[in-house]
């Protein structure tokens, strides 16, 4: 396998576009435009979607706004692993998205079906090109037992597509997007991806690629892209981790850092986002937002001084690991 380094967005902060997807709540087509519109103002030049966000309304409200920027300017991934079929009977609704487009989500993570999903992705975002294609969600949480059987069909079927798409040009790059460490070791051993798109992974609160993921992707050259680096909104004060309700020992573990923070005159969710950019491996990490004021308040935290005490404590508390990289 090769082992120089692979094609990577940008950072340290990118877009991601779940939440634009209408996830939750309904957001105004206006309040979406303006949201993307500050992101590129605050300097974001990385910007991430999905098939599954809306369905199909987030890419739509992507498209929107850059297909009118320079197309060299900015760097853009979406997902394959799933196919929207027009279908009225669901409203628009599927899994936490509340009012996206006329469409039921079918999984299909064949080489054919990948081939599609580029197409159709394409032109929901009105663009002729895609950067980075994401494998999404080939890991137990999406599929239960069946996920090894999943993956094996990705790994013959998405991959070798989404390498043959790379060699013609058509993308620059491919990996996996998904919530668990496993399928990333497993595509390292069988395929030649150039990114992960890990969320919920590499946290203040949760380190699980740390220990055998990360260090494989320095030794082949493979960025790392970190989503939900507030685990849900949990490290941002809300109550939910891993969108459910939290239980009381990750409510305490975030208290606990909370804590420490105030005593530093730290704010947690600047913590959050540094810590998780801290890492070699991490090349751009990628809160999700509904909000262009939110879009700039994140700007800010990911400048926000932080003394170095404060990560020293952290390590000698035991909450974070000792080998667990921290910003200088």
């Amino acid at each position: 396998m090769p082992d120089s380094a692979h094609f990577a967005p940008p950072g340290p902060l990118g877009f991601g576009g779940a939440p634009l997807g209408n996830m939750f709540e309904e957001v105004a087509d206006d309040i979406a435009e303006a949201t993307l519109d500050a992101a590129w103002d605050a300097g974001i030049r990385y910007f991430d979607t999905a098939p599954e966000y809306g369905p199909g309304i987030s890419e739509h409200r992507f498209g929107h706004v850059l297909r009118n920027r320079p197309r060299d300017r900015f760097v853009l991934s979406t997902k394959v692993g799933r196919l929207l079929r027009a279908d009225e009977s669901k409203g628009g609704r599927h899994g936490p998205f509340v009012k996206g487009l006329p469409f039921r989500v079918d999984y299909d993570y064949t080489a054919d079906g990948v081939r599609r999903s580029i197409e159709d992705s394409l032109q929901r975002l009105g663009m002729a090109r895609i950067d980075i294609a994401y494998i999404h969600d080939c890991a137990e949480d999406a599929h239960g037992d069946r996920w090894l059987e999943v993956f094996d069909t990705a790994m013959k079927g998405a991959a070798v597509a989404l390498t043959q798409l790379r060699e013609e040009g058509v993308i620059r790059a491919w990996g996996l997007g998904v919530n668990r460490v496993e399928p990333c070791v497993m595509a390292l051993e069988r395929a030649d991806p150039d990114v992960f798109l890990l969320a919920g992974r590499y946290s203040l609160l949760n380190q699980p690629a740390l220990g055998e993921l990360f260090p494989r992707c320095a030794e082949r050259g493979v960025h790392v892209v970190v989503g939900g680096p507030y685990n849900s909104g949990l490290i941002a004060g809300g109550n939910t981790f891993e969108y459910q309700e939290a239980s009381s020992d990750k409510i305490a573990a975030r208290d606990r850092l909370a804590e420490i923070a105030g005593r530093h005159g730290v704010d947690l969710r600047a913590a959050a986002l540094q810590f998780c950019a801290a890492h070699p491996v991490v090349a751009s990490v990628i809160p999700g937002t509904k909000n262009p004021a939110r879009v700039q308040e994140n700007v800010q935290l990911m400048a926000q001084p932080i003394p170095a005490d404060f990560w020293r404590e952290l390590k000698a508390s035991g909450v974070l690991p000792e080998q667990a990289p921290t910003p200088a």
